[in-house]
């Protein structure tokens, strides 16, 4: 079922902007991530993680700011419920080239994991109530902020490159994608909101913690319904799973 779901929202998405007169704006990034999440007790737990963005040319100028903070609950090992906070800080771009844009979200998570003999996998379904500040022009923000909603499916495989499976001071391979679908009345032409595939390598550095590297591509479907960005960005994440449940003995 979670298979059918993800790809009826992969043929949607497509089919919406390729049935559009695209104008495509190209851009370079880089996308730096911290994420932990630590498991305190068998039922509860907490996520945090930080993102720092650069666009033009990688490494121009700086894009996006984003923190995390949350509260998880255990369903089971495998299963988790994750409610949380998102500040977003959006530096002065087209609409706002003088001023930046500050968002507060509030998002709801079911997280799976799953293993098929030494393959990992990774799904995530993500709602998000998002708050942003009002823009009056390029210069000056409005006051009060437009209420939206967005939808995000997530799939991640994670492929071992050592005949020893996913295990400290190895490498594996990571495909990622993530679809967002905006469902707020306010995006009339853009229902999709955009897509993001990642490839690259991770190094396990022990048995909690991962840094991933690779190329993610980000195409984006602009309020305007006809305006696309399509991202070409550099992706460094750091990982870390930690547990700090007394072991029983």
């Amino acid at each position: 079922m979670r298979s059918r779901i993800l790809l009826a929202l992969m043929l949607c998405s497509y089919s919406i902007f390729a049935q559009t007169a695209r104008n495509v704006q190209d851009e370079e990034q880089l996308w730096l991530g911290y994420f932990n999440q630590t498991r305190l007790t068998d039922k509860w737990g907490v996520w945090f993680d930080s993102h720092f963005r650069t666009t033009e040319h990688f490494i121009k100028e700086p894009s996006r700011f984003l923190g995390r903070l949350g509260v998880m609950y255990y369903l089971n090992d495998d299963l988790k419920f994750t409610n949380a906070y998102n500040y977003a800080y959006h530096f002065p771009e087209e609409g706002h080239a003088n001023v930046s844009q500050p968002e507060h979200r509030i998002w709801h998570q079911l997280q799976l994991h799953t293993k098929y003999g030494k393959v990992r996998t990774m799904q995530w379904i993500r709602l998000e109530e998002r708050f942003r500040r009002k823009i009056k022009n390029d210069n000056e923000l409005a006051d009060g902020y437009r209420f939206d909603e967005r939808i995000r499916a997530n799939m991640l495989i994670n492929i071992p490159l050592s005949k020893k499976g996913i295990v400290p001071k190895t490498f594996s391979a990571v495909l990622n994608d993530e679809i967002m679908i905006n469902l707020s009345k306010n995006n009339v032409y853009n229902v999709f909101d955009q897509n993001r595939f990642f490839v690259g390598l991770a190094y396990n550095i022990d048995s909690h913690s991962n840094f991933q590297f690779g190329y993610m591509n980000v195409y984006q479907q602009l309020a305007a319904g006809n305006k696309f960005r399509n991202i070409n960005s550099i992706r460094l994440f750091y990982f870390q799973n930690l547990d700090f449940r007394k072991k029983k003995h």
